[in-house]
């Protein structure tokens, strides 16, 4: 759906760009013109999509790194403006979660998950920012967030708390940062399956469930959060700050309208409904 020249020459890390999300994001983008700087803890599985971007023709730098750890992202940006001289956006992919009862969580378990997401998602802002203020150059940030950032969640605290900063902090730096034509935004996605996400999140028998409780009545396709990442990457959305966008097919929405549960009544209830209504209207 874009030019295939749309990110050409852009410079775009993207953090856990190995697996899931950020390797379809780095293959989409490098197939628009970018290059490519890939971290994540997996050596592995950056090699392996970094051979995949070359095979088509992309350039791509990648380098283990734990996002939870300032020296390991500075050295990281480091080496990446030395292998390609300048970088020009920043997505903050990496993660993690886990489904467990709030009451049986450890200190680690809690720590895990934020220390990746929260505190990942900051060093790599913060250390990015620091050099496009010192160097004079602009860029621009996508956070990966969750509508259970505003709504809460059972089951995922950890992950709430995280995720709830990341756009607090999105939205906060995209006030603080635009006179340096820095731009922050993010991304709410709904149900996007992924090896690690179905693995750690998904009882048996619940994925029909999940479909039943959105209006679209499936899981998103990944060329669809790619597009909109490609977009809000691109120059075109030069004058968009400060926002989360969410692609979820509604279902944060279903699930929380008061009513929406009656969408299970059927043909039958209905019309007894409307029996019994206008039998009270005659009282």
């Amino acid at each position: 759906m874009f030019q295939s020249n749309l990110l050409k020459d852009k410079v775009i890390l993207i953090t856990g760009g190995g697996t899931g999300l950020g390797k379809s994001m780095a293959l989409g983008f490098s197939k628009l013109g970018a290059k490519l700087v890939l971290c994540g803890r997996r050596e592995d599985m950056l090699k392996e999509v970094s051979h995949e971007i070359k095979k088509g023709g992309g350039e791509v730098f990648y380098k283990t790194c734990d996002v939870r750890k300032m020296d390991e992202v500075e050295a990281l940006i480091n080496a990446a403006f030395e292998h390609f001289g300048k970088i020009d956006g920043l997505i903050n992919n990496a993660a993690g979660n886990f489904l467990c009862p709030t009451e049986y969580l450890s200190p680690n378990g809690f720590d895990a998950v934020v220390k990746i997401v929260l505190y990942g998602s900051f060093n790599c802002t913060q250390a990015l920012g620091k050099q496009w203020i010192e160097r004079g150059v602009g860029g621009r940030i996508l956070n990966m967030c969750t509508t259970y950032a505003w709504t809460g969640s059972a089951f995922v605290v950890p992950s709430v708390c995280a995720k709830a900063g990341v756009l607090a902090m999105t939205r906060s730096l995209a006030v603080e940062w635009g006179k340096y034509n820095i731009r922050l935004n993010a991304i709410a996605p709904g149900p996007f399956p992924t090896e690690q996400a179905w693995a750690n999140l998904m009882p048996p028998g619940f994925e029909q469930k999940m479909m039943h409780k959105n209006p679209t009545q499936r899981t998103g396709k990944h060329e669809e959060l790619v597009n909109l990442a490609t977009y809000l990457m691109s120059d075109g959305a030069g004058y968009i700050n400060g926002d989360c966008i969410t692609i979820d097919g509604g279902e944060w929405l279903q699930g929380a309208g008061e009513f929406n549960g009656l969408l299970d009544l059927t043909a039958e209830d209905w019309m007894n409904m409307k029996i019994k209504a206008e039998a009270n209207r005659k009282k």
